[in-house]
């Protein structure tokens, strides 16, 4: 029989899974969360930026392959376990006494020697808790050492802060020109790149145009279920994750309807060079009308037309050898 306790717990996990199964945001539950591949970055969080400062999960779905680089990081990482009484310095102090007392017993002590060996014990006891509160006391000391550096530093920190500073440049005579058209576009915070694979480079004003036209473009193609126009604008693998999201829509009897879409501020994460395929993390945050309809009567079932929403996003672009920026995954932020 389960205990009052018991059923407590069991029936708040139960709601608090429901209510968190509700809550869960509508744009991520019909993408499907995050997916694509970001090269040898896939498995890793993307830098922070002004767009999207908090800490941003790992792409969760993907087909490139996890070598093990990076699967420690998406591993939780178990607390030091504390140690049973019966293992460690305390266990063989312990240990000791015990085969002591009892080769004592055996040479003809007697219970009398048995006795005295459990007052023995008793002492004991009381001088292993002292020290046990000692070394607990001490690795609590320890534990909090000093603060761990910012990832990003040196040369890759001081090269990063160059491209902000001629994104920003760039952006504020392009503004006073009347031209620039990705507002508050920017640089991220820094890097967690692996510089034995990969490089940074140095994006250009058309590259950042490119981006948000490819916001458009597969939006739009995703609100038309227009396949064609999604593999122009997205890799393969892309591709299939898009069209099974449509694929179900449409068993479901429903359209994912998505138009008006206006960029509101943009923010480069990091932008990296593996061999020949470059690739580049943006934050996105848009407005769209975003609705669910019903495919036979068009009746809006999600949604509201009246109003657009707003969602903040990780974008990452790839593209081989110079040739045009497609997209490569997305993240929820």
């Amino acid at each position: 029989m389960m205990s009052r306790t018991s059923r407590f717990a069991t029936l708040f996990a139960g709601l608090f899974l429901a209510f968190s199964m509700v809550a869960i945001d509508h744009a991520e539950a019909r993408r499907g969360g995050s997916f694509g591949s970001r090269g040898t970055r896939t498995f890793q969080s993307a830098p922070p930026t002004r767009t999207a400062p908090a800490p941003t999960a790992p792409v969760e779905r993907s087909m490139t392959p996890n070598t093990g680089v990076n699967s420690a990081a998406r591993q939780p990482q178990a607390g030091p376990q504390r140690p049973g009484f019966m293992s460690g310095f305390g266990g063989t102090m312990m240990r000791g006494l015990l085969i002591g007392g009892l080769i004592g017993l055996l040479l003809g002590q007697g219970f009398g020697g048995l006795a005295g060996m459990f007052g023995f014990l008793l002492q004991a006891l009381l001088i292993g808790g002292a020290i046990m509160l000692a070394i607990r006391f001490f690795r609590s000391q320890s534990a909090r050492g000093p603060a761990p550096a910012l990832a990003g530093a040196g040369n890759a920190q001081v090269s990063r802060n160059a491209q902000v500073s001629r994104f920003e440049n760039r952006a504020t005579e392009q503004q006073t020109a009347g031209s620039f058209t990705i507002p508050g576009f920017g640089g991220g915070s820094g890097g967690n790149s692996p510089a034995a694979v990969s490089e940074d480079i140095t994006l250009a004003q058309s590259d950042l145009d490119a981006f948000q036209q490819l916001l458009t473009d597969v939006q739009e193609a995703f609100g038309r279920e227009d396949h064609a126009a999604l593999r122009r604008a997205t890799t393969p693998e892309m591709v299939s994750y898009l069209s099974e999201e449509l694929a179900d829509n449409a068993q479901k009897g429903l359209r994912n309807e998505v138009s008006d879409i206006t960029l509101l501020q943009a923010d480069i994460a990091e932008s990296w060079r593996e061999d020949d395929r470059d690739y580049a993390t943006a934050a996105l945050r848009y407005e769209s009308r975003d609705v669910m309809r019903e495919r036979a009567s068009g009746k809006v079932v999600e949604g509201d037309e009246g109003h657009p929403t707003e969602t903040t996003e990780l974008w990452t672009f790839t593209r081989q050898n110079g040739s045009s920026w497609k997209l490569s995954a997305i993240q929820q932020a």
